[in-house]
């Protein structure tokens, strides 16, 4: 047997990504807002709408039935897990759930499932059957995940061999038993890694999967996650929309990202989700006048797009966590630009994910402290943006010649020359994408 080469590279990212997920975009579901009835059977009814959209993959957040004791609210958290074979009643039955899967796989889209490995509810059936399996504060007492107002629940040890081997079952049995497509896992940080490889081997001896991390580190990456969250881009572009931040902090996050991170992974780019809306606001709130610029580079940046429920509506109120809020669906421009959007990626590879995308590359201009230009390309496909991340009109020149040649606007149709003599007057907070 050949003597491996101590200096040779080894490959950063060593699980096979879906093939599906190449050029997809992500949905997060919120099933107790997402319709007047909050259940399965109601929120199947817009799967055609979800498609028409340009949803791929759809996110739905927790399940399983929720506990009781040191609920929050009237209708407690869905991350406060009682029975991780369960269904909550509100949602509907096991039978809705596979019904709203196979019509999901029937109309071309995938469904991952929100996991809360951490912790559980106070009354969670293994507290009863297996105590032995919990953390302890100082006084020996079950506890909340430190440091946090998490008081409905209580952390899980997963020192305990038993623990992992219960937890990697029951993952195993929803992908077999309801044919999800893999796992959104919540504070995936918190729950040693190596036990994360063990579950990815597992679910792909099954099946394919996809999963994301509800965490943000590249050692993730190698065995077991497919995609982390970005919420240092989210965060970085809150503060430039807030006038608080400048484009040099968000060249550190994609420099960062170019680097620090393995060429095949995949970050979730997102202006919402449940937590910034619940708690933060809206992204109205978060991003005001800076939203559409914030949502563009979203998609045609590196990483896999997100749509929280009713962002593509225009939703301008915060939803209840812990209480039925249901989402008012309204047709709205922000749901005709993701549409276009989402079919851009779709159509054109150099915007595609991980490693069948292209990498984004600066191109230098005239205004640099206030536009953000860069270019995707590959042999087959090309994208310029060019993108005013700054209140107040700019006139912009390009001091590269990687960006010349002859594009189609995105917004217009239209045919677009960029050469040497080639300048663009942008208004605040506005864009150009041009497409080859």
């Amino acid at each position: 047997m050949p003597e491996l080469d101590p200096y040779q590279a080894l490959p950063d990212v060593r699980i096979e990504h879906p093939e599906w997920s190449r050029n997809a975009t992500i949905y997060q579901i919120n099933t107790r807002q997402f319709t007047l009835e909050g259940t399965f059977r109601a929120a199947e009814e817009h799967l055609p709408r979800l498609k028409a959209l340009g949803a791929v993959i759809l996110w739905l957040m927790p399940v399983q039935q929720i506990g009781e004791k040191n609920r929050k609210g009237t209708l407690g958290s869905p991350y406060a897990v009682k029975d991780y074979y369960s269904v909550e009643p509100h949602l509907g039955t096991l039978d809705d759930l596979k019904h709203f899967v196979g019509a999901a796989h029937d109309a071309g889209m995938y469904v991952i499932l929100d996991w809360v490995a951490n912790h559980t509810a106070w009354d969670s059936n293994l507290v009863t059957e297996h105590p032995e399996w919990y953390d302890r504060d100082w006084k020996g007492d079950y506890r909340p995940t430190p440091w946090w107002d998490w008081d409905d629940i209580i952390d899980l040890d997963y020192t305990k061999p038993e623990l992992r081997r219960y937890m990697t079952q029951a993952l195993k049995y929803w992908i077999s038993e309801v044919d999800l497509d893999g796992y959104r896992c919540d504070v995936a940080g918190f729950v040693p890694t190596d036990f994360w490889n063990t579950v990815r081997r597992e679910l792909d001896a099954i099946k394919p999967v996809f999963m994301l991390a509800e965490w943000e580190s590249r050692d993730l990456h190698a065995e077991a996650f497919d995609m982390t969250y970005s919420w240092s881009w989210n965060e970085t572009m809150h503060r430039i929309a807030m006038g608080k931040g400048d484009l040099e902090q968000l060249k550190v996050y994609y420099s960062s990202n170019e680097k620090a991170y393995p060429r095949d992974a995949m970050r979730m780019m997102f202006v919402s989700n449940h937590d910034k809306n619940a708690w933060e606001g809206t992204e109205f709130e978060q991003f005001g006048d800076a939203l559409e610029a914030a949502i563009v580079l979203s998609v045609v940046g590196e990483g896999m797009p997100l749509i929280y429920s009713g962002q593509e509506a225009g939703n301008d109120k915060r939803l209840e966590f812990f209480e039925r809020d249901p989402i008012v669906w309204r047709e709205h421009p922000l749901g005709e630009l993701y549409r276009k959007l989402f079919a851009l990626k779709r159509a054109n590879t150099a915007l595609w994910n991980a490693r069948w995308g292209a990498r984004m590359i600066n191109v230098p201009n005239s205004v640099p402290a206030s536009i953000f230009s860069f270019v995707r390309r590959n042999d087959q496909d090309k994208v310029f943006a060019v993108i005013n991340l700054s209140p107040a009109s700019r006139t912009v020149t390009f001091l590269e010649s990687l960006c010349h040649g002859a594009y189609t606007d995105f917004v217009t149709d239209e045919p677009v020359k960029v050469d040497d003599d080639t300048s663009m007057t942008l208004q605040p907070w506005s864009y150009r994408i041009l497409v080859k």
